[in-house]
């Protein structure tokens, strides 16, 4: 199918007006992310495409790299409910969800429901907390509910996502996050030290009291609700979907796939969560780029952040010092783009 038939199509779903109003949402979104941090244009990219694709991120980085400074201000450019949880291994289920109090006035229980109960939570050094702890967050994340004595309590309507950070580097007291966890995250990001000159634009920043400035949200709740609906209006076409499914399923036969060498690195492929990850990214990251539909190339881009916490490698890949984005630039690579 050409580009321009592709294009005609795309035109069909989203109209003049609703793609000037996501472009102007998402210009938002990127300045104000720009006012708060210095560089980490992969970050804001990831941060900005895991919200209007309305999916939870997780952020790995080792400390000082702006993890939760970069998280607060996405979340800050909305005017909706924030709640930051600072994990700790003697961080209970309760302190996240909530919990029921006895009452001794009136004899009864009464739920107190926790911070979850958010348009964005900030799980701050996530892989800290314990895994009886971490297994809460399963529920909220997937089912977008949470269950308290018995009773269910929805998450709130409109938005809700997870932004949660760790850090790579520490063992004492870290809890690493199981694979069913990982996997209710749309997109995991990987961040890197500054550029000199971005450190020395920080230093400037911090002597001229611009990133500790307090400044107004730029959007509503309103305004992300409607862009998450003209996101699922971005036309895929069949042949990227299958494209989609043939990357996942070679990351689950990587073994088998000829002059593949990076094939016998891998111990588990992805779950089906990854392609409908692929897919709801890749509408997200077209929009950014200004386009109503697919490309290929929307989906390479997309390829580390989806797929990074959800290949397992074994440990010949730690022998020999195989990263887990040069496995899956090796599957995607071994996969004919249409």
């Amino acid at each position: 199918m050409s580009e321009e038939n592709i294009t005609n199509q795309a035109d069909i779903k989203i109209s003049e007006s609703e793609y000037n109003y996501s472009q102007e949402v998402i210009k938002k979104l990127s300045d104000y992310f720009d006012a708060k941090v210095v560089g980490q244009q992969q970050l804001k990219f990831s941060l900005i495409g895991a919200i209007i694709a309305d999916g939870h991120i997780l952020i790995e980085s080792v400390p000082g790299l702006a993890k939760t400074t970069a998280a607060k201000a996405i979340s800050d450019a909305v005017d909706g409910k924030f709640a930051r949880i600072q994990c700790t291994p003697d961080l209970l289920p309760g302190d996240i969800i909530g919990t029921q109090i006895y009452n001794q006035a009136n004899g009864k229980f009464e739920t107190i429901l926790g911070p979850v109960f958010a348009n964005f939570v900030l799980l701050d050094e996530v892989n800290r907390s314990s895994a009886k702890t971490q297994s809460a967050m399963l529920e909220a994340m997937q089912e977008k509910q949470v269950t308290i004595g018995g009773k269910t309590y929805r998450m709130p309507e409109d938005i809700f996502i997870v932004i949660a950070t760790q850090n790579p580097i520490e063992q004492e007291g870290t809890y690493p996050l199981s694979e069913a966890q990982t996997d209710r995250f749309l997109i995991k990001e990987v961040i890197t030290y500054p550029l000199a000159s971005e450190e020395v634009e920080i230093l400037n920043r911090m002597e001229s009291g611009a990133i500790s400035r307090v400044e107004p949200p730029v959007l509503s709740i309103k305004d992300v609700d409607k862009v998450q609906d003209i996101c699922e209006k971005v036309y895929v076409d069949e042949a990227i979907k299958w494209y989609i499914s043939s990357i996942v399923v070679a990351s689950r036969r990587a073994g088998q796939i000829q002059n593949l060498e990076v094939g016998r690195y891998v111990r588990i492929g992805a779950s089906p969560r990854a392609s409908i990850a692929f897919l709801k990214m890749a509408k997200a990251a077209a929009l950014m780029q200004g386009r109503t539909y697919v490309t290929p190339d929307d989906v390479k881009a997309i390829s580390h952040q989806v797929l990074r916490h959800r290949i397992g490698l074994n440990y010949s890949a730690v022998a020999d010092n195989v990263s887990i984005e040069q496995v899956i630039d090796g599957i995607v690579n071994s996969v004919k783009a249409p």
